[in-house]
């Protein structure tokens, strides 16, 4: 029996039973929460990128059949997840081999007592992965932190952007906060121009070099006079937006003088560092996008690719060797600052599909797909981010190896990894090639291997995780994260009452104690924004409304007389409060929620109008190139810094 679709076209029986067997949504809840089916020529071509054929009902029907045998056969998927201290039947005798080399024979089922870790399991003539994950992390503690957009530092001693210098001096010159959330550090394609954006990255498993400190280099310092001084001669310009393609010229030709200092670069030691150094010579020879490569380049194991040797791929891997340790000397700044969690990475959702991962990663990512959301209020048509996805099969089939490795890498620099869009452990919305992003659907990843393979190597790195997870989520997200104790996001002009009438902010008391509290993020609204009702002038002028400006102008005003109903309710404010009255009462408010992770921003604190990303809009607006209105040494002496710092330190003291 079918199903009609949005457009009254048939969806036959095999074909949702063929969606259901690969975990391809037919229908899903909009953001009305209703039942919003997908048409059939999005399952089609989502199911075309796992490899199914769904072209034809012969081709349904055949592609199901195979399923059903697969099943028949009782054959165990190539990935196992079990929790720690819980044991699981087995379809016969079996032996596992544990990750410090131990075999245990004979079990028909995997034991209870089995140590965390990845182990192999044998069965039926199978060998498959064992992965042994934690129930849950250890409760993350109650403390404060600052979260920064590193490039919009700016100091004496940086090259027209932040940088990990600024970062290891606000580490030091901070008045004791528990943690600091960065922007995505993820690395770039050294080619130009660079692409503004940390949430499209080459690839997520190394760093930018353009966040480097050139005169904290060891081979900086070893130069002699001279040398210096020309590499002191290529500072950029400072202008009034970063301009990221200048700064990596100016680095980069900083870095090759500094080179011939380096010594030798042993590229056996890390075989998936050479790798990313391969990909990075080879696209300053043949462009940034792989895909238009020379055809016996666009595999990482072809023959050619072997074949190729260039000194510069020991100079892109003494560049990642460089990030490794100014950040691991941020780390242990904030260590000896006795910060008790410390630095907190960003993961971008996903990553360009024409970077070092794509051309890395193909074998587990979906070719042509990209990933974004379906419509909502906001996006009438959707989005398309434009970035690659995991292809859930195959993550399974190779013991969601790259997965892991992508997180132990992270993990090596920062205790603690903010996850964008969490809900994308469950589910990720497909956009087929060809089609708008209202044509996707969803597509399903196991949340069990998805979440616990993250507790595994966050407990082994002793870091906390926090998983953005605003908007429209289903409950199963913010219930896997309390279970695992990672955190949630608590945004103040999302935490409101949307069963009331008028949509009234809670009491910072019924904030949930389980999330990461801030007044903003990068994509909404700064503090004096909103007071301002400069997202609604900026939009206005870009012609980004969705409606009148009237009535956007009347909406901003009532969020507005809302947000100060709230913050009068707690006795915070009067009616004669100043804007920058109203911005502390924002930060003593969230000092009196119950969060484990209350955080201030400096766009908030200096009351800087513009935010840092406009979503909708690519160079409309100079999104992630705007530098704070003030100088990192300014920053140090001003008494707005402090008095936030202080009202939140006395949170924590409480």
């Amino acid at each position: 029996m079918g199903t009609d679709n949005a457009e009254g076209e048939r969806m036959d029986a095999d074909l949702v039973a063929l969606a259901e067997a690969h975990g391809v949504a037919t229908w899903y809840e909009d953001w009305h929460r209703k039942r919003k089916d997908v048409e059939a020529e999005s399952v089609i071509g989502v199911l075309g990128l796992l490899g199914v054929d769904a072209t034809t009902p012969a081709a349904r029907a055949a592609a199901l059949a195979s399923v059903r045998k697969r099943s028949s056969l009782g054959r165990l998927p190539g990935t196992m997840v079990v929790r720690h201290g819980t044991s699981r039947a087995l379809p016969g005798s079996a032996s596992v081999t544990l990750e410090d080399g131990g075999i245990l024979s004979d079990l028909l089922e995997i034991p209870d007592t089995l140590p965390l870790g990845w182990h192999s399991l044998r069965v039926g003539g199978q060998e498959i992965t064992l992965v042994v994950v934690p129930p849950k992390l250890p409760e993350p503690p109650q403390t404060w932190g600052w979260m920064l957009q590193l490039y919009a530092l700016h100091s004496a001693g940086s090259w027209g952007m932040g940088d990990l210098g600024d970062l290891r001096t606000f580490v030091d010159q901070a008045e004791d906060p528990g943690l600091i959330l960065l922007n995505p550090l993820h690395a770039i394609t050294p080619t130009l121009p660079v692409p503004p954006s940390p949430y499209a990255p080459s690839s997520r498993r190394f760093a930018n070099p353009l966040y480097l400190r050139i005169a904290d280099t060891a081979e900086y310092r070893r130069a002699d006079p001279a040398l210096r001084e020309k590499v002191d001669a290529l500072r950029p310009a400072t202008g009034k937006l970063i301009d990221y393609s200048a700064v990596w010229q100016a680095k980069r030709a900083a870095l090759e003088l500094l080179w011939p200092l380096a010594g030798d670069i042993d590229l056996t030691e890390d075989p998936d560092l050479a790798d990313f150094a391969r990909f990075c010579a080879l696209a300053e020879l043949h462009g940034a996008n792989w895909q238009e490569w020379p055809e016996e380049l666009r595999r990482p194991d072809s023959p050619a690719v072997q074949a190729f040797h260039s000194d510069r791929v020991a100079f892109h891997a003494w560049l990642q060797r460089l990030l490794t340790e100014q950040l691991a000397a941020v780390n242990e700044a904030a260590a000896a600052r006795g910060m008790p969690v410390g630095i907190v990475l960003d993961l971008a959702v996903g990553t360009d599909p024409s970077g070092a991962d794509g051309w890395l990663l193909q074998d587990v990512l979906a070719k042509g797909v990209h990933i974004g959301a379906p419509p909502d209020a906001f996006n009438q048509l959707g989005q398309d981010w434009g970035a690659a996805a995991w292809r859930p099969d195959r993550l399974v089939e190779t013991g969601y190896a790259a997965y892991r490795d992508m997180l132990r890498r992270i993990f090596k620099g920062a205790k603690g990894l903010r996850v964008d869009h969490v809900a994308g452990l469950w589910r990720l919305w497909w956009v087929p090639p060809g089609m708008g992003a209202n044509g996707g659907t969803y597509v399903h990843y196991d949340p069990e291997a998805m979440l616990g393979i993250l507790a595994l190597e966050a407990s082994r790195a002793g870091a906390v995780v926090i998983g953005e997870d605003l908007g429209t989520v289903e409950p199963a997200v913010t219930e896997g994260l309390e279970r695992m104790n990672m955190l949630g996001s608590a945004v103040l002009w999302f935490t409101r009452d949307w069963d009331d009438p008028d949509d009234a902010f809670v009491p910072a008391a019924s904030y949930p104690r389980n999330a990461l509290a801030s007044i903003s993020t990068h994509d909404l609204p700064t503090a004096m924004g909103f007071l301002t009702g400069e997202q609604v002038e900026v939009r206005a002028r870009l012609g980004q409304l969705a409606g009148p400006v009237e009535e956007e102008r009347k909406t901003a005003a009532k969020d507005r007389a809302q947000l100060k109903a709230a913050l009068r309710a707690e006795g915070l404010i009067t009616a004669d409060s100043t804007d920058d009255e109203v911005i502390v009462a924002m930060h003593e408010f969230l000092a009196r929620t119950p969060c484990r992770f209350v955080t201030a921003s400096l766009y908030d604190v200096l009351g800087e109008l513009d935010q840092p990303n406009l979503p909708g809009t690519v160079d409309e607006y100079p999104n992630w190139r705007m530098r704070l209105s003030l100088s990192l040494e300014q920053i140090a002496g001003d008494p707005r810094i402090a008095r936030i710092a202080e009202i939140l330190k006395e949170r924590a003291r409480r």
